[in-house]
């Protein structure tokens, strides 16, 4: 696992929690962070994986 997957599940976390509190508050701007910061991170994540696939097939050839 490499940084950018570590980095990008961290933030989906982060979003899921921002997402659930503003639900538990009633704070649609919180809620709206949360789902945004879900967006960037398992974007991040998908980063991460293909530079992870790309790594792993330079090491085959």
């Amino acid at each position: 696992m490499n940084k950018d997957q570590v980095a990008g599940h961290a933030t989906d976390l982060k979003g899921k929690v921002k997402e659930a509190t503003g639900k538990l508050v009633g704070s649609e701007k919180l809620q709206g962070e949360g789902l945004a910061d879900q967006a960037v991170g398992k974007t991040q994540a998908k980063v991460g994986d293909a530079k992870e696939a790309v790594k792993k097939a330079i090491d085959k050839a």
